[in-house]
Order: C-alpha cells, then sequence, then structure tokens
C-alpha cells in the first residue's frame, strides 16, 4: 500500500487542494484498474473521456467479459460550475458554485460465488469556503461466504483504525442504515463502512481526512482481488446464476431508488452513461419469489440484515 506520509500532504493554499485531490483520484483510478486487469487476466478496460456541459469532466473506463468481470466499471470525475437549485435544496445549501471530484467503482462478477463490490472516495467543495470529503465501500455477496465477510470487515477496520478507533463502528453503523433497502427490509449485502461531510473538527484536520481517505482508496484492490481469486475457479449451476439475477435486481432497485450518487449525477447534468454503469449486464425479478427453505439463498437472504457483528 502507498506510503500516506509521502507526496500527499495537502498545500497550505486551500485554493490549490481540489488540484492536489483530483490527480490523486486519477492516479487512484489509473492504479486500481491495472490491478483489475492483472487480476482478471483476460479483458481489459476500454476507456472513454468525457465532457461535461457546465464544467468539467472525467473519464470512464469500463471492463467487460473477462475471467471474473463480467461487467464493471472505474470511474474518475472532476466537475465544476454553478450549483443547481434542485442540489441546493436537497443539500440545505446556499447558492454558490462548486467542484465535485472522486473515483466510484462498481464490479458485477461473472461467477455467483463472486460478490458484487462498490467503492466511492470524493471530495466537494464550494466557493464559499464549505467543504468536506464523502465515500463508502461495500460488498454484496449472492451467497455469503463467513470467511469472506470477516476477512472484508476486518480489512477495513484495520484501515480505519490505523487513523481513528471510532472510525469502523461508526462508519459500518452508517453503511448498515445507507445500503438499505426499505421496501424489502433487506440490507443490499453485508455492508462496508460509508462516510460523509466529513471536515475539520475536534483537532482532526483536513490533511487527516484526507489520509483516511487515500487509505481506503487504496484497500480497494488488494481486497477485493483477494475474495474474487479465492472465489473465482469455483463451480456454479445454471440455479445459482438465477439467483445471481435476482440479486443483481436488487442492486439495480437501491441503486435506482434510493442512491444519492446516482441522483448527484443526475441532478448535476453528469454523463448519464458514467452515472449508470453501476447497472449489471442482466438481472431479473420473478414475481413473489421465496428461495427454499434451508438452501443456501435462504441463508443469505437471512443474512442480509443491519447490525451483523461481521468480525
Amino acid at each position: 500500500m502507498e506510503n500516506l506520509d509521502t507526496n500527499t500532504q495537502l498545500s497550505n493554499d486551500f485554493t490549490t487542494h481540489k488540484t492536489q485531490i483530483s490527480t490523486w483520484f486519477q492516479g487512484l483510478q489509473s492504479r486500481i484498474c491495472k490491478a483489475l486487469e492483472e487480476a482478471d487476466g483476460k479483458a481489459t478496460f476500454q476507456t472513454d473521456t468525457w465532457e461535461r456541459k457546465g464544467g468539467g469532466g472525467g473519464t470512464s473506463r469500463v471492463i467487460e467479459n473477462g475471467n471474473i468481470i463480467e461487467k464493471g466499471g472505474v470511474n474518475f470525475s472532476a466537475v465544476f460550475g454553478e450549483s443547481p437549485a434542485q442540489m441546493l435544496k436537497l443539500m440545505k445549501l446556499e447558492p454558490a458554485d462548486f467542484f465535485a471530484t472522486g473515483v466510484s467503482i462498481v464490479l458485477h462478477p461473472k461467477n455467483p460465488l463472486v460478490p458484487i463490490i462498490h467503492m466511492n472516495v470524493r471530495y466537494f467543495e464550494m466557493s464559499n469556503g464549505i467543504y468536506w470529503f464523502g465515500g463508502g465501500i461495500d460488498l454484496t455477496p449472492h451467497y455469503i461466504f463467513d470467511e469472506d465477510a470477516k476477512f472484508f470487515h476486518k480489512s477495513l477496520k484495520d484501515a480505519c483504525d490505523k487513523h481513528h478507533k471510532s472510525y469502523y463502528p461508526e462508519f459500518k453503523k452508517k453503511a448498515d442504515d445507507y445500503f438499505y433497502i426499505p421496501h424489502r427490509e433487506e440490507t443490499r449485502g453485508i455492508g462496508g463502512i460509508f462516510f460523509d461531510h466529513l471536515k475539520e473538527i475536534d483537532g482532526i484536520t483536513k490533511q487527516d481526512r484526507w489520509d483516511f481517505v487515500r487509505e481506503i482508496g487504496e484497500a480497494f484492490a488488494p481486497v477485493y482481488t483477494q475474495i474474487a481469486n479465492k472465489n473465482k475457479t469455483l463451480p456454479f449451476t445454471k440455479e445459482q446464476t438465477e439467483w445471481q439475477r435476482i440479486r443483481r435486481g436488487r442492486y439495480v432497485e437501491f441503486n435506482l431508488v434510493y442512491d444519492r450518487g446516482t441522483k448527484f449525477g443526475l441532478e448535476t447534468n453528469g454523463r448519464t452513461e458514467s452515472i449508470l454503469m453501476s447497472l449489471p449486464p442482466e438481472a431479473n425479478w420473478q414475481y413473489a419469489h421465496e428461495p427454499q427453505k434451508g438452501s443456501e439463498e435462504a441463508r443469505t437472504l437471512s443474512l442480509l440484515k443491519k447490525g451483523i457483528d461481521w468480525i
């Protein structure tokens, strides 16, 4: 993992922070794409650079039909301009220009025994001096393996504990609450961590927050590739693929109905293809579907709850 003590100190000039941060995010996108290509061993990312009407743009990198990844995206953006009225109302902010940059990732694997994963790390500031960091990482297994859940959450806890002992329990609870589908009364997966509006407070500096965000960003590739490599060759059945499609349907429901990033992107005239790259290539909805009692599918469904201590 990158040494977080070198070459990443924020400048004393606040106005240059957004350039430093967006440049680092671009590098993170490249490092993650390289690691995923090496792990997949077949597919490579196609790169699509775009501009946003109103200010800024980004680079979308999409991978499809690989050995591990059926469809995935690793997106970078840095957008700016006049804050849309709808966004100001939603965030309860006074009118001012905005700047937002970050990396957003969603990977849908081919094998239903390999989990879906999402991560987002981002920075937002306004011309009136308001700023914050946000992000999250969560795992959505089609089938829950206890050892994978433990490894995933332990890795996040270790990353959080390097910066503040309160981070993991606080941000895990926020993930449980955020990655939740109210109309299904189930969590999207096994959660992870979720944080937003992180800024200077009680002795925690902007640099401290930035160090933490980078820690989480750099943790993504080694954590996911270890889980994917472990499960990618496990045999699976047609029935397991059908269950995978149903669970993907739940993922779609969350992203289109509740996800803040999707809403923010669409409300700020973001690039539609990049925003909706999080959707899977195929998903199913079966009317009133209930898994067979005692099945692995039923076990997984029973574990999609808030407050589980996976460690």
